[in-house]
């Protein structure tokens, strides 16, 4: 490890890289394992361009710097990871010498402004959504008791006991519609918060679309099982789960694969609260993305990809994130969607 005090650089909020004299990893920060969604252990000694894509400009601005033994900045700089296929940065290399020469590489994302814009957005819209969900969610109360009830008596008037699985189906479904419209209705304040294990929910979800879909589905697990547990409702966030993997299992037509990621998100910001730990939870398939006039509306309510599609899924899912003080995030191209949701640790 090099001789300088990198153990302050653990609690930054920017993204480090330190490189030795061979332009290898020396040291790696956890706010740029963050931004590159890495692991540090699996990195050092590794060589840059053995790392991520389109190193050109990257590499140009290190040579400028270590030429003119100088601080240089690149403004634009694009760089690519197995997990993000490009990002906009703006890029300091500095030339530091200990017992050796080093380079340290300070790493800013472009989009943060537009990041925080996008939060404000998000947060207003989720206010109009839920107004307007609670206003469903009264409307279809009321006939759902009619339909359980109307259930009921045809189940008295059956000759054959086989024929009641069928009123039971309607009768079950009926006060699973019930109990998640209460829920829409309950203020926030009613909700059930306990600790909980954020991989006993995503195999919860699993398990179910797993059974929704033929065997051309292929669900894979990557999991940091070294995470710690979460305070939230295990209900709405089962909800929220399985309406984002639902949504990218139907988007494939049920064949593909979708990826289950969950890992330790370090120093960051999410609805204008600063927080030392999140847990990162990452959706990511290979179907055909999702539309561009689609991108900037699709957690509107009644808005969907589909033509079956009810427009609710994602709406929910944002509204019970949001009540757990966390965000929503994708990033969709033909060939990859991702994505992540962000819950605060205690």
């Amino acid at each position: 490890m090099p001789e300088f005090p990198y153990l302050t650089m653990e609690y930054l909020a920017t993204a480090v890289i330190l490189l030795d004299d061979e332009s290898r990893i020396a040291y790696i920060n956890p706010a740029a394992e963050y931004l590159f969604d890495v692991s540090a252990n699996n990195l050092y000694g590794l060589p840059l361009q053995q790392v991520f894509t389109y190193t050109e400009q990257l590499a140009s601005a290190m040579q400028q710097a270590v030429h003119n033994n100088a601080s240089y900045i690149e403004h634009d700089l694009t760089l690519g990871t197995h997990a993000h296929s490009k990002l906009h940065l703006r890029c300091a290399a500095t030339p530091l010498q200990f017992s050796k020469s080093y380079l340290l590489l300070e790493f800013h994302p472009m989009d943060r402004p537009l990041k925080l814009a996008r939060e404000e957005q998000m947060l207003d819209q989720t206010q109009a959504s839920r107004l307007l969900l609670r206003n469903l969610a009264h409307e279809i109360k009321n006939p759902l008791g009619g339909i359980r009830g109307a259930a009921q008596l045809l189940e008295q008037e059956l000759e054959k006991p086989g024929l009641r699985e069928y009123t039971q189906v309607i009768i079950q479904e009926a006060d699973r519609l019930r109990s998640l419209m209460e829920k829409l209705l309950t203020p926030q304040n009613a909700t059930h918060y306990n600790a909980l294990n954020i991989h006993e929910v995503l195999e919860r979800v699993r398990s179910v679309v797993l059974a929704e879909m033929p065997e051309g589905l292929l669900i894979r697990r990557d999991y940091d099982i070294s995470l710690p547990a979460l305070v939230g409702d295990k209900e709405q966030l089962i909800q929220v789960m399985l309406n984002i993997v639902r949504n990218a299992a139907q988007a494939m037509e049920g064949n593909g694969l979708i990826v289950l990621r969950t890992r330790i998100a370090r120093q960051l910001t999410l609805i204008k609260r600063r927080h030392r730990l999140a847990v990162s939870v990452q959706v990511i398939d290979n179907g055909p993305g999702i539309p561009p006039e689609l991108q900037d509306k699709i957690f509107y309510p009644l808005v969907s990809g589909r033509a079956d599609g009810h427009g609710l899924g994602l709406t929910l899912a944002q509204d019970f994130v949001s009540q757990h003080h966390g965000m929503i995030e994708f990033d969709s191209e033909p060939g990859r969607t991702c994505f992540t949701v962000l819950l605060p640790l205690p």
